[in-house]
């Protein structure tokens, strides 16, 4: 090659080089997320993402959605939430390096770039601004992005946020519409159970249904439950009554309560195991309880849930 060749290659990989540093640098300073301190969103990126989807398949398809403020959102749903996604969301910065470093191990392990370690702040800077395309770019922007909004947002904010945005189903976005799609109740009366159930099917929630009877779920859900009870979230005679019909009468009350006093409702640390992976289940799976109640659950190891996102 001549040299004059080889100097308009070079200066052409330096142009593609500057190119790229600037569309990466960009996001130190646009879009403007302080906005979102006072102001909700009303459509993401990742929504169109959805609707240019739809659009592309031929899908009548419409976003379902509806804002509530946090104080209207079951304290279940926020707590089920960063047990399953992020269980270090208070105290981190908006980065979980330890939950990062693992979700890259097994990405070298698996030789594909899936697994993604991420915290409900990265989650959110992804479907605020990105796409749900996996790969380095994106990922450095996201952070970036992340950056930024833990430091213009208080915590309650960024969770607040979260809760009305995220995916939830095919065309089902924030936790109210989730609530009324699964549940036929708004988020304010979300049981423990149910919002175990939401959090459950997030990593994947096109692929899994919140009110359906997948054993993923019902098993995930379970898992959640069971750390919400052993962290004092949850306390299982409470749930127990509260779920009863109105109508009661003094006398099945009185009844309920004695069997609690008497341990026949809580739950069960040496309840039976179930089956591990490869063996035959015991029975058909049942539906989740139609009062949003928890069933009797096996015995689970009490360890965080983590998330692939």
């Amino acid at each position: 090659m001549s040299k004059a060749g080889v100097t308009w290659l070079k200066w052409a990989a330096i142009l593609l080089s500057a190119i790229f540093l600037v569309s990466i640098a960009v996001y130190f300073f646009y879009p403007d997320v302080s906005v979102l301190k006072k102001k909700n969103p009303k459509v993401t990126a990742f929504m169109k993402y959805r609707m240019e989807e739809w659009l592309h398949k031929g899908k009548k398809i419409k976003v379902r959605q509806k804002w509530v403020p946090l104080k209207r959102v079951s304290p279940y749903v926020i707590k089920a939430i960063i047990i399953a996604e992020d269980d270090k969301f208070w105290s981190h910065e908006g980065f979980d390096f330890e939950a990062m470093q693992e979700a890259m191990e097994k990405n070298l392990k698996k030789k594909k770039f899936k697994a993604g370690g991420s915290t409900i702040s990265q989650q959110l800077a992804k479907n605020l601004y990105l796409s749900p395309s996996k790969n380095p770019i994106r990922k450095i922007k996201e952070a970036i992005l992340t950056w930024r909004l833990e430091g213009n947002l208080s915590k309650r904010r960024i969770i607040e946020i979260y809760v009305n945005v995220a995916e939830w189903g095919e065309g089902i976005f924030g936790v109210e519409a989730a609530a009324k799609r699964y549940f036929g109740k708004s988020a304010a009366a979300l049981s423990a159970y149910e919002a175990a159930r939401l959090a459950a099917v997030l990593p994947n929630p096109r692929r899994f249904n919140a009110g359906g009877d997948s054993r993923y779920v019902r098993k995930r859900a379970d898992l959640i439950y069971r750390i919400m009870v052993k962290r004092g979230i949850v306390i299982p005679e409470y749930e127990e009554l509260m779920s009863q019909p109105e109508d009661m009468t003094p006398e099945e009350a009185e009844q309920l309560e004695e069997q609690i006093e008497s341990g026949g409702t809580a739950v069960q640390e040496n309840a039976e195991v179930p089956p591990a992976a490869g063996e035959a289940p015991e029975g058909p799976e049942a539906p989740p309880p139609a009062d949003g109640s928890a069933p009797a659950l096996p015995a689970m190891p009490l360890e965080p849930v983590s998330a692939d996102p």
